[in-house]
C-alpha cells in the first residue's frame, strides 16, 4: 500500500490525498478505517447538507419533515409565512383586520394587532397558552391594516400605559379608538 511520498501509517484520503483529520473525516469512517474524506465521500455534500439543502423546510429555525401536512420547501419565520409566501403581493397587500385580544391572566390589558385574518391569528395565540384562554374581543375590517394599527397604537399610547402592542385600558376604550380611526380613514377616502 505504500506509495511515493506517503508513509504506510499516514492518514490521507485514498481518493484525493488530502490529510485526514477531525474536521474532514467522519467518525464512522475513522472507526471502520475507511480512508476517505467527507468531500470525496459525497461530492454533492453542500446540496445534501441539512442546513443548506434548498429542498428542506425550516420554520423558525427548526427542521420540518416532508411528512408534515404543511410541508413546503424553504425557510420561513412561521407556518403563516410558508402558507402565504406563494400568494403574490401578500406582504404588500394593505387590506386586512385590526383586532383586540384579551387574556384573563393580564386583567385590564388588551392587545391591539393586525392580521389578514384575525381568527387565524387568535388561534396562533391559543397554542402559547395552556388554558387556551385568549379571547378575540373585537375585529374591524380595514382597507389598510398597517396604517390603522399604527394610528390606533399612537392614540392608545398617548392615553395609556403601553408594553409593545399591549395597552392597560378597557376593551370598550380600545374599541372606540379603533372604530374612530377606521371611520376617519373612511371619510378621508370618500
Amino acid at each position: 500500500m505504500a506509495t511515493v511520498g506517503r508513509t504506510p501509517t499516514s492518514l490521507q484520503c485514498a481518493a484525493c490525498d488530502v490529510e485526514l483529520g477531525e474536521d474532514n473525516w467522519t467518525a464512522y469512517f475513522r472507526n471502520n478505517n475507511i480512508k476517505k474524506c467527507k468531500a470525496c465521500n459525497n461530492p454533492d455534500r453542500k446540496y445534501n447538507n441539512p442546513q443548506s439543502n434548498p429542498a428542506r423546510m425550516w420554520v423558525n429555525g427548526k427542521y420540518v419533515p416532508k411528512t408534515h401536512p404543511l410541508y413546503k420547501a424553504g425557510r420561513y419565520k412561521g407556518f403563516e409565512d410558508a402558507a402565504f409566501s406563494s400568494l403574490e403581493n401578500f406582504k404588500d397587500s394593505p387590506q386586512g383586520q385590526v383586532y383586540i385580544i384579551t387574556n384573563p391572566a393580564w386583567e385590564g390589558w388588551v392587545k391591539v394587532g393586525m392580521a389578514v385574518d384575525a381568527n387565524d391569528r387568535a388561534g396562533n395565540y391559543q397554542t402559547s397558552s395552556p388554558y387556551r384562554d385568549y379571547e378575540l374581543a373585537h375585529v374591524v375590517d380595514t382597507a389598510d391594516r398597517r396604517a390603522t394599527e399604527a394610528e390606533t397604537h399612537a392614540r392608545l399610547g398617548d392615553l395609556f400605559e403601553q408594553r409593545n402592542e399591549w395597552f392597560k385600558c378597557s376593551v370598550e376604550m380600545a374599541k372606540r379608538i379603533i372604530d374612530g380611526v377606521v371611520e376617519e380613514q373612511y371619510d378621508e377616502a370618500c
